[in-house]
């Protein structure tokens, strides 16, 4: 079945909570939450809208309504009652209140453009790292410095010009990433679950709905899963590259939020000095000298 993609923008918070109970409900069949079953063929994969208004003990009227973004103000109690009956896990079910926090407010003005001007303090830090591979990025993934390890760990977003280094980009389109990340459906599955959360919080944002335009279009397999609206959260252990130029190697990572830079985030892998792992990353930094 062909996906097609929701290209609206900007999407208003009241969109988005209807958007995220369809896709859950869809997801939720009859016997999961105690119905009876009857055969024959149903048009409506999943939960009826009527089905999820009678388990969560709400009307159908009301449930309609606040799917079609028509209702705006849901009590705790209604959002509780939604969370139970779609079965949502602890992220999911945070992410339902802000959608419905979100529903309640006056739609904002879409916000600025974030600025993706990196402090110089900032580069002397990247470079300081070595051979640790580090980078900042925006709240979206644009690659805003980096250095040697930061940018070569990623094998071959170099060949793309600058600002088009992004790194759900190069995770979705890029065709070394396939091969580079040794769980490469774990890093789709956490990609489309980040973009989804920061939609849900700024659905207007202009630098957000490019990246989510163009992975819609160019990328089946974000497509499919955008669908899915899967906000859970998926573990940030340690990760394993399969690079071209120093072979298979597991490192640990770390995200840190900049001061004085909203949105920027530095992105570190590293490894315990004295260990083969260690030993690789100083030849990926040198590797750029030879």
């Amino acid at each position: 079945m062909e996906v097609v993609p929701d290209l609206q923008s900007p999407i208003s918070g009241r969109a988005e909570l209807g958007q995220f109970l369809r896709a859950r409900r869809s997801q939720i069949t009859p016997a999961d939450v105690g119905l009876p079953q009857y055969h024959g063929r149903r048009r409506t994969p999943g939960l009826r809208r009527e089905e999820l208004a009678t388990v969560s003990g709400i009307s159908a009227d009301y449930y309609i309504r606040l799917e079609r973004g028509k209702e705006t103000r849901p009590s705790p109690s209604v959002i509780d009652a939604l969370a139970r009956a779609l079965r949502l896990e602890v992220d999911e079910h945070e992410h339902l209140r802000q959608l419905a926090a979100s529903a309640a407010r006056k739609p904002p003005q879409p916000p600025p453009a974030p600025s993706r001007t990196v402090r110089p303090g900032v580069q002397i830090l990247l470079d300081s790292l070595r051979p640790i591979p580090a980078h900042v990025i925006s709240r979206t993934g644009d690659m805003l410095a980096w250095n040697t390890g930061g940018l070569r760990l990623f094998a071959g977003i170099d060949d793309w010009p600058v600002r088009h280094r992004n790194v759900w980009r190069y995770t979705f389109l890029h065709p070394a990433a396939r091969q580079l990340f040794d769980d490469w459906e774990s890093q789709l599955r956490g990609g489309v679950a980040y973009l989804r959360i920061l939609s849900g919080a700024e659905p207007d944002a202009p630098d957000l709905a490019q990246i989510v335009g163009e992975l819609l279009l160019k990328s089946p397999e974000f497509a499919s899963r955008w669908q899915r609206y899967d906000v859970r959260q998926y573990d940030r252990g340690d990760k394993t590259f399969h690079h071209p130029e120093i072979g298979d190697i597991t490192l640990g990572h770390q995200s840190l939020q900049i001061n004085g830079s909203p949105g920027h985030r530095m992105v570190t892998f590293y490894a315990e000095p004295g260990t083969p792992q260690h030993d690789a990353l100083t030849l990926l930094d040198r590797a750029a000298i030879n």
